[in-house]
């Protein structure tokens, strides 16, 4: 068996950690590699070959690991290092237990779904981005709105005049999409969902899509605006983009040892909601 660990470059404690993680499955007799999370053309390397990846970090280290991971049905098992860490499985204090479990395979492999976007320009794809959470569309530095055009199996649905549009899928559904005001959806729909943030004189409301849909967005605007997959840095838009997305043929895998009705256990924490 071979176990990635991965790191967070800027947090000390992270690489404290896997070092120390590394050790305790050396003396279990299986064999480790380790990483920062930034090290991509290692890491790239590695994981087809790694059986379990390990990531101590927070959500935004967990979606980095899910991309990687995803196209080799590589599971992801999270320790939180971060501020919310909802994807995670594990607190700091609890991995020793939780992954002795993991390798005794007392475990459960959950599939989120993820999404395939595309920006086309002038006719042609010129980048291509994968997404566990989101794919964002939306102003720049300037306050003005940008109109969108949403098309849904080559049919026109709606026109938006918005700050931004947001296609999430459900583990998405929790972050920026709820903030705006979209439904929650479990992890184990295969739904995504699209929300207007700011909706100007427009349709506002959320809509949620069959598993297959294909959608296109069209960019009519005279000022900034960006396209923002999984919270990595912008790609700058012109008027007349479109950005198709739809599911994407990988999903990522979660190794998780709670029941699976953990999702609302979490959300309902989240949101400051303790059962009796």
């Amino acid at each position: 068996m071979l176990i990635g660990i991965l790191h967070h470059p800027g947090r000390m404690r992270t690489q404290e950690m896997a070092a120390e993680i590394g050790e305790w499955l050396e003396a279990r007799q299986i064999q480790v590699w380790l990483a920062s999370s930034r090290d991509m053309a290692f890491i790239t390397e590695q994981v087809p070959h790694t059986d379990l990846l390990v990531v101590l970090g927070g959500d935004g280290s967990l979606l980095r690991a899910a991309r990687l991971a995803s196209p080799y049905d590589l599971p992801v098992f999270g320790v939180n290092l971060g501020k919310v860490g909802f994807l995670t499985e594990a607190e700091p204090d609890e991995w020793p237990e939780k992954l002795a479990r993991v390798l005794a395979g007392d475990y459960w492999t959950e599939e989120r779904l993820m999404l395939h976007a595309a920006l086309q320009r002038n006719g042609r794809i010129i980048n291509a981005f994968a997404a566990l959470n989101d794919i964002v569309v939306g102003r720049g530095r300037q306050a003005r709105v940008v109109r969108f055009e949403l098309w849904v199996d080559d049919d026109l649905v709606t026109h938006y005049t918005a700050d931004a549009l947001i296609v999430a899928t459900p583990t998405g559904s929790t972050a920026y999409a709820m903030a705006a005001g979209g439904p929650l959806l479990p992890p184990q729909l295969q739904n995504f969902i699209v929300v207007p943030v700011a909706a100007h004189l427009s349709f506002d409301r959320a809509l949620v899509l069959h598993e297959h849909a294909e959608i296109a967005i069209h960019i009519h605007m005279d000022h900034e605006a960006y396209l923002t997959p999984d919270g990595q840095d912008g790609i700058l838009l012109q008027d007349g983009d479109i950005i198709r997305v739809q599911k994407a043929d990988h999903t990522s895998l979660f190794a998780r040892l709670e029941s699976p009705g953990y999702f609302y256990r979490r959300i309902m924490a989240r949101l400051g909601h303790r059962s009796n």
